[in-house]
């Protein structure tokens, strides 16, 4: 008996989820994630971590900011597949 997951023969009907989770988008999110963190990491915490006063505070809002630009890239991807597969 065929899974619920392999039921959805293309991306314009299959789930949020699993779209998000091929290994496709997973990498490019994680590489814009990467470049766009770093970034931000920078511009935003720059002036402690020069200073040497980099705090566990900081160091949470730094991972949390590499989530953000994982989270569109992501986002984006998954709604970029489906409208291509509706088409």
């Amino acid at each position: 008996m065929p899974s619920a997951r392999n039921a959805v023969p293309d991306a314009a009907g299959a789930r949020f989820l699993d779209i998000a989770l091929r290994r496709s988008v997973v990498l490019r999110a994680a590489r814009v994630s990467l470049v766009v963190g770093v970034v931000l990491g920078l511009l935003n915490h720059g002036d402690a971590l020069l200073a040497g006063t980099m705090t566990m505070t900081h160091f949470a809002k730094i991972c949390l900011t590499f989530l953000v630009p994982y989270s569109v890239s992501t986002y984006s991807s998954v709604l970029a597949i489906r409208e291509r597969s509706a088409a």
